[in-house]
Parts: structure tokens; sequence; C-alpha cells
């Protein structure tokens, strides 16, 4: 058996064939040589596409090294989010979803109740969405929760929501296959932003969901070929190849993260530092469990005293970008607020640590904390 970085390094790749690339370069094409019946493999380019096949396989056996899986790459992650709850649920359904996640889920929300489709809410944190539970046809899990970084048990929801007849889908952007497998913890999907961790580099925008079972992925797989949701070759491309380096990335934003938020902790203007791998984080003992040791992902969540004082901060970073998004190769960092839709003080730091070296990213954001407070 592999380790995950050896797996990550081999993905999807095909055996190798003389003189040709070990990863073949994007297909650009909209439609195939067809002769006779529309048998496939590659018919047409909104329903299949060799580069995505080569992703779809890649990212597949690092959400379910042991078991086979299907995986369906979008467009970015919303697309593949709507996929899941688009395709699984019918008017009349119910479903539970966080009411900490993503911020677009309200939006989300809104054009399910648009199609009579009721929508139960409840944190992530203490498993609160079991009280909801009942009558579900699917439950919505975001661990760790964006951008709060609450961490729920996903065995013993899905443990629950199976008994119940409910499917589960995990939103696993924040902690990769690498660091989470929420297929192994019962989900019947792992859902994720490949635009984050997974590719890591901040140029490209990708989706993808993944199910052992064959029957659930081609009714996602038919939903991405109804709404034209698909992914770019060079998009699946660069994503692919970006996997080579996933291991090593994961490994050095966890580092980074961890020596970030202890160094956090002891500053007295900052409150409320969460982090899962902190041994004081409140989810930190059902982190360990859950998922992979050393590996709770690179996102630092924290609070300054007010909107003034977090800009102050964020202007005076030299190695970390004001921006949105995480889990990239460069730092980054922004007060959350600034968008709406999070229930988050005006002054709480979203934070993404990339992979320079710790004790550098560490002295730029002391050194920023102390400007802030001149």
């Amino acid at each position: 058996m592999t380790g995950d970085g050896t797996r990550a390094v081999r993905a999807g790749l095909p055996e190798p064939v003389a003189y040709e690339p070990a990863l073949p370069g994007p297909v650009f094409a909209a439609h195939f040589h067809l002769p006779g019946e529309a048998t496939g493999p590659y018919t047409y380019g909104r329903d299949t596409n060799p580069t995505w096949t080569r992703l779809e396989a890649a990212i597949g056996e690092l959400e379910s090294p042991d078991e086979p899986a299907h995986t369906i790459a979008f467009a970015s992650g919303m697309a593949a989010i709507t996929a899941v709850l688009f395709s699984q649920l019918r008017t009349g359904d119910a479903v539970v979803l966080p009411d900490d996640g993503y911020q677009l889920l309200p939006a989300v929300r809104s054009r399910l109740e648009g199609y009579g489709i009721e929508v139960r809410t409840a944190p992530t944190a203490a498993d609160a969405q079991l009280d909801v539970l009942d009558g579900a046809r699917l439950l919505w899990i975001e661990t760790p929760s964006n951008p709060g970084l609450d961490v729920c048990d996903v065995r013993r929801l899905a443990d629950a929501a199976h008994a119940r007849g409910a499917l589960v889908a995990v939103d696993n952007t924040l902690a990769t296959p690498l660091g989470q497998r929420p297929l192994d913890l019962g989900a019947d999907f792992s859902v994720a932003s490949a635009t984050k961790a997974l590719t890591g580099h901040g140029d490209v925008l990708l989706g993808y969901a993944t199910s052992r079972d064959a029957a659930l992925a081609d009714g996602v797989r038919l939903w991405r070929k109804t709404v034209g949701a698909i992914p770019g070759p060079m998009e699946s491309w660069l994503a692919h190849r970006s996997l080579a380096t996933l291991a090593l990335r994961v490994r050095q934003q966890a580092e980074g993260a961890m020596a970030l938020a202890t160094a956090l902790a002891d500053r007295p203007e900052v409150v409320a530092v969460r982090h899962p791998g902190l041994p004081s984080d409140p989810s930190h003992a059902l982190a360990v469990r859950q998922m992979r040791p050393g590996r709770f992902g690179s996102v630092v969540s924290f609070v300054l005293p007010d909107k003034a004082h977090a800009e102050r901060f964020l202007a005076a970073l030299t190695l970390v970008d004001d921006a949105t998004s995480f889990g990239g190769v460069r730092s980054t960092a922004e007060r959350r607020a600034r968008w709406g839709g999070d229930d988050v003080p005006e002054g709480f730091i979203r934070f993404s640590v990339g992979v320079e070296d710790p004790e550098d990213l560490v002295a730029d954001v002391l050194r920023a904390l102390d400007e802030a407070k001149a």
C-alpha cells in the first residue's frame, strides 16, 4: 500500500507509452470522430473529455484509495455543490444544511425553497444537525466549517442520517482528501472546491463530487451534462498537474498554520483563535479522531478588536496577500465581514497559510500586529 505522497504523485496517470509525456497535455475538442452508434467513450465535449477522465480518476484515488469511487469534475466548487443538491432533491423533500457554512449556502437555500424543498439548518458544532434530521432526504455537512472552523462527527451524523433514510454529503474543501476522507467515515458524497487547497496555486476554478455509489454518481453526472457546468480542459490539466505537490503543500501549510495559531494565542489583542490542530481548540479532540494526524488544514481564524484595527493589520503585512479564497501556496488573509453573509465580528480575520517558511510568516504577522496597535 502506497503513502499519500506517492499516491498524489502517481494518481490518474496513464500507463507509460514510449516517447509520450507522463501526463498528456489537455485535449481541446468540442466533438470527436464518432462513426456508427454513439457508444463513446468520447462523443461530445459536454459529455466527456480525456483530460477530465484522468483528473477524475486521480481525485477518486485520493478520496477513496481502498475502494472504487466515481468522481465528477465541475467548473467550480459551487457547481459541484449545487449538482449534488439539485440532482438528489425533489419538491416535497427536506434537506439539512449547516447555518455556519460557506456564505453562498443562504442563496442556495432560497433557490431550494423556491422549488418546494424544505430547508432546515443547524450549527456545525456539537453535532447540532442531529436534532433536525428526522424525515430529511439529504444531510449536508461542512467540517471544518468555513470560516468558523468548527468540527462535527461525520461518522455519528452519517450513521444517524442513514438510519433515517437520508443521504449524506460532506464538503471536504478545507480538509482535502489528504486531511480527511468523508467516504471512509460513512458519507455518500465527498464534495469540494478544488479551487482551494487541492490545486493550491490560485489559478484555477474547479470543483468535484465523489461517490462510491455508481447510481448516485450517474445522477450527478447527468446534472452536469444537463446544465453544462463542465470544467475546461486547461483547468483540468492544471489541476491534475498540481496534485503532484499536494502532500508537500498540505504538510508545509499544516506546520505553518500550527505555528501561527500558537503565536496568535499569546497576543492579548487577539481573541477567539481557532484552528483544529490547537490542543486548546474546542474541536481539537474530535479533529484528532477524525482527521489525518497533523493535517488539520491551512486556515486559522481569529478576531481583532474592530474593523479599523483589522484593516491596519492587513495593510501592514508584507508576506501575505489581502485576498479571498484559501489553500494556496501564497499566504492570504482577509477581514471576512467585508463580504457580508457570515455571522462574524467586524474584526474577524480568516488567514490561509501558504508554504512560506513558518518562522518568516509568524515574524511578519507579529510585526504587523505591533504596527496595527500603534
